[in-house]
């Protein structure tokens, strides 16, 4: 077994035994996604996403499955991610930060469809910016299972915004992946707008409704096939 995929089954093992422990903050949500312009299979779908993510003593930690059903052939898949993060600020006992830098951390991502498992590992940055409810950037190598290896980098993001007293989030994440010689270079930017129509039923109550646009170039390192899907949201986080 490679070193990489040694790394990253540790980590990944870390947060599966850090479930038992008592998180510092967690939230799990679902949402439902309906689109008509994907690419790459069937053009319109129905997704419904679970999602679980937790600030721990020792790092933090992300999990997300997607269940999509294809309406024109009444077939179903599943793909999910686990992404874990290994504070060095903690393993260390110094608190790691410097200007907009929070912490820096051992980044590691187990990726798996019906085929295929990926295992991604490197260095992330957690940041502070005004304004953004939270911000990250990891920076990957990835042990691929059915294209060759690459590199990787993810941004994540969230903004909150308060508009004649309602509340709105624009968040998501930019994935983008070096060429090889099997695959282009692939750049997928995945957007939600969303309102809080749940503050209607309660201050506490998050049920989010919005749009999600993935603008996807070279999807799945394909070249020349690029995605611009909009997709009807609704998110309840729990």
């Amino acid at each position: 077994m490679k070193f990489q995929t040694i790394l990253v089954t540790a980590i990944c093992s870390a947060a599966m035994s850090a479930a038992c422990a008592q998180p510092v903050w967690q939230d799990f949500s679902i949402t439902g996604l309906h689109g008509d312009d994907y690419k790459v299979g069937p053009e319109k779908r129905d997704v419904i996403t679970l999602e679980y993510a937790a600030g721990l003593t020792w790092g933090d930690a992300f999990f997300f499955i997607d269940h999509s059903r294809y309406n024109q052939t009444d077939e179903k898949d599943n793909y999910f991610e686990l992404a874990p993060r290994l504070s060095l600020s903690y393993v260390t006992g110094q608190k790691l930060s410097y200007g907009p830098i929070r912490d820096v951390y051992l980044a590691s991502t187990w990726e798996s469809g019906s085929d295929f498992d990926n295992y991604v590992y490197g260095i992330g940055f957690g940041l502070t910016i005004p304004y953004f409810k939270y911000a990250d950037i990891n920076l990957y190598r990835a042990n691929n299972e059915t294209t060759k290896d690459d590199w990787m980098t993810t941004v994540t993001y969230g903004v909150p915004l308060t508009v004649a007293g309602q509340d709105f989030l624009f968040d998501g994440f930019a994935d983008w992946s070096s060429k090889e010689s099997d695959h282009a270079a692939e750049l997928n930017w995945t957007s939600q707008w969303k309102w809080n129509a749940g503050k209607l039923i309660s201050p506490n109550t998050r049920l989010y409704l919005g749009i999600e646009y993935s603008y996807w170039i070279n999807k799945f390192g394909i070249r020349n096939v690029d995605e611009k899907n909009v997709s009807a949201l609704v998110k309840y986080h729990f």
